[in-house]
């Protein structure tokens, strides 16, 4: 007799971007075989994105890390541990022998106590915690801070949106979007600028694409023609580095043609006057300076033709990593809040501010104190720590001797990966808990398998401060990454500090630590809201739209930090005539997102149907340089350069710049980026550096 096999539907949340969408898992056998959005889902609006969809393969691929591993080299450098442990250790491969999880944690703990013992709490660091849930990050941070007493722990939010949060609390007082995505069905005009929303977060681009279809709302800002700026009613392309020169303009033609909201300043903000006169002065403010910019002259009247329409109507502005990663990232988002100030629309239904985050918990991630100089609810904590680009100065240095990594591939995805792979080989130990042997597990002394979001509970904080209590797809005999910390700490004397048993133990804790957002989250109620979820900050009820009667400032008012544009690099060059002159070697490079891949691509590239799509980054180029570059081209610069790259030729990249996709390791696309960062935040100047292009088969590409 056959046996039945089990079927099951399960609510849960997707593992992919910030715009955390509600799925529903179809299990069968404790195998997921399809993942479909309800038509009900407040998020989803019962659609999904391929990834979504379709990039559930890595939940049970082969290659999953399921067991303990130590390589070997780590053990010869540790006689003592290799002889107390080597009755329980075991052949693994050629490179690692392996054990069960409480050898492996006791290992660590070991390790742990003599680097801290050795050269001092401060010599320990930890990155990462973005890819799991607000459970394991506030666990991770706590070890980190209060088990070995280092301040040192960063997250993924330093390569994209931590400009965002300086710029927003700066002026604001909060760092996250003011609107629940449903308000862009109220609004009446919408600004994209530095997004590629249709490829990096597409249900929130759904909602921009029925609205500008019906409306003719829409305007898109950015460095090259995207898929979403077909249905702009104004689609500028701007020069690279020049967001903070657009964006004061916009405020300079609000200002000067009084286009302001009068009682909104006065009420709600300080500091309008000596905001207005600085403008008013600028002499980059105007937007007639793109008058004398060879190849963006059209500016100088689609620039106040959009900040006229933004002014006078309810608007929003959306904006993503072509905003932060640049030099002055946060300044760019202090001047987009300054336009909501100056014309009321933020505080409201349908007008505000919404910052496109990347990872699916990055947003939880910062709330939960994964930052050197926030612990979790932002408040200030006991010692501030380094950020991870100090971090890995510090490594070289020789200051910082142990590290542990979770889920954060930092040997691929930050930049300068030359410089952080010398970093990381200075280590004394690093371990790394992760789902596949990615860049960063294979140079780890110690990997530990953990479950996947879709095999866990947790609470995940979306894009939109929506928290989503996630419930386990299948079942899995791993360890949730809250309970390989809670047993190092055990072991390292902490136990007072971790005493966790369940996830749920955890988030009470949460609740107690942070109130000031999660008070009135608890698990009972989160699990009744599964659908529609819960916006923070929650206390009796949930708030969907934030600084309704003032902002979360120290005296709830808004303010203006003012920072006047530095010519440079692209526009500069067009201003001295250089840009244009063919003799001069040069090109202008952009990285970002394509719809199939997600980040580093572990898990996507998991998935047949994704992966065959894009098995390789691909570069963008203008379609006059195709006589000159040919089919595969290396890109070089002053710090790196990266492996042969596939070009597609196209009419919607300008003429001397470039755009690739940064998912696969072994293109080493940011190897080309160097330590030039935000000067506030140190987030990498990831959308813009300068390139020479090397067609493969030059002398040059083979030497």
């Amino acid at each position: 007799m056959t046996k039945k096999y089990e079927r099951e539907e399960i609510e849960s949340v997707c593992t992919y971007c910030g715009v955390g969408c509600d799925i529903t898992g179809v299990v069968e056998n404790n195998k997921i075989v399809k993942i479909f959005a309800q038509k009900d889902g407040v998020v989803s609006e019962g659609k999904l994105c391929i990834k979504g969809k379709y990039g559930y393969d890595f939940v049970d691929a082969k290659d999953r890390i399921r067991e303990p591993r130590i390589k070997k080299t780590f053990l010869e450098k540790n006689p003592h541990i290799q002889k107390q442990f080597s009755s329980k250790l075991s052949e693994f491969d050629t490179n690692y022998m392996t054990c069960d999880l409480d050898t492996a944690t006791t290992i660590a703990a070991m390790k742990l106590s003599e680097i801290k013992e050795k050269y001092g709490s401060d010599s320990f660091c930890a990155i990462g915690g973005a890819r799991t849930s607000c459970e394991s990050a506030y666990a991770f941070q706590k070890f980190c801070r209060e088990t070995m007493d280092s301040p040192h722990v960063d997250n993924c939010a330093r390569v994209c949106h931590s400009p965002s949060l300086k710029g927003m609390r700066a002026t604001i007082g909060e760092g996250a979007a003011t609107n629940p995505y449903n308000d862009i069905y109220e609004c009446e005009y919408m600004i994209v600028i530095g997004s590629n929303t249709m490829e990096a977060h597409p249900i929130i681009a759904n909602r921009i694409v029925d609205m500008a279809k019906k409306h003719n709302n829409l305007a898109v800002i950015d460095v090259r023609e995207t898929k979403l700026a077909r249905l702009a009613k104004h689609n500028c392309v701007i020069p690279y580095e020049a967001n903070l020169l657009i964006l004061n303009m916009m405020a300079y033609v609000i200002i000067d043609e009084e286009l302001y909201d009068e009682s909104f300043i006065n009420n709600r903000t300080k500091g309008f006057e000596e905001f207005k006169e600085k403008i008013l002065n600028d002499p980059y403010a105007d937007p007639s300076f793109f008058k004398e910019v060879e190849g963006y002259e059209y500016l100088a009247k689609t620039i106040p033709n959009i900040a006229r329409e933004y002014a006078v109507k309810k608007s929003m502005i959306f904006w993503g990593l072509g905003i932060t990663e640049h030099l002055d990232g946060s300044y760019a988002v202090m001047a987009i809040t300054h336009l909501a100030l100056m014309t009321g629309n933020v505080g409201k239904t349908g007008a505000g501010l919404m910052p496109l985050r990347g990872q699916n918990n990055v947003q939880g991630a910062c709330d939960m104190g994964c930052l050197p100089y926030f612990a979790p609810d932002y408040q200030k904590p006991k010692v501030e720590g380094l950020m991870t680009p100090q971090l890995v100065d510090a490594m070289i240095e020789g200051r910082i001797k142990g590290l542990l990594n979770m889920g954060e591939d930092i040997t691929h995805i930050h930049p300068n990966v030359n410089k952080t792979e010398k970093a990381i080989g200075e280590l004394e130990f690093l371990m790394v808990q992760e789902l596949f042997m990615n860049d960063i597990a294979q140079r780890a002394d110690m990997v530990i398998g953990v479950r996947s979001a879709y095999e866990k509970t947790g609470v995940y904080v979306n894009a939109m401060r929506r928290l989503h209590l996630s419930q386990p797809l299948v079942k899995s005999d791993l360890p949730d990454d809250w309970e390989v910390l809670t047993q190092m700490a055990q072991k390292l004397g902490d136990r007072e500090n971790f005493n966790f048993k369940t996830s749920e133990d955890v988030w009470n804790e949460v609740r107690e630590v942070a109130p000031r957002r999660f008070s009135g989250a608890d698990y009972y109620r989160l699990a009744r809201h599964r659908k529609r979820g819960m916006q923070w900050p929650i206390y009796h009820e949930d708030t969907p739209v934030l600084h309704l009667l003032d902002f979360r400032t120290d005296d709830g008012l808004g303010k203006y930090v003012y920072k006047q544009y530095e010519p440079r690099g692209m526009v500069q060059e067009i201003m001295e005539k250089r840009f244009y002159n063919d003799s001069l070697e040069g090109y202008y490079l952009t990285t970002g997102r394509t719809l199939a891949h997600y980040n580093n691509a572990a898990q996507t590239k998991r998935s047949s149907k994704l992966d065959t799509k894009y098995d390789e980054d691909v570069l963008l180029a203008s379609l006059e340089d195709e006589e000159r570059f040919g089919d595969k081209v290396i890109l070089k610069s002053e710090y790196g350069e990266s492996e042969a790259l596939t070009v597609k030729y196209t009419e919607k990249v300008k003429a001397k710049t470039l755009f690739c996709t940064f998912h696969h390791a072994k293109s080493r696309i940011n190897a080309l980026f160097g330590d030039e960062c935000d000067e506030l935040i140190m987030t990498a100047r990831f959308k813009s550096v300068k390139v020479d292009v090397i067609p493969v088969g030059d002398e040059i590409a083979c030497g």
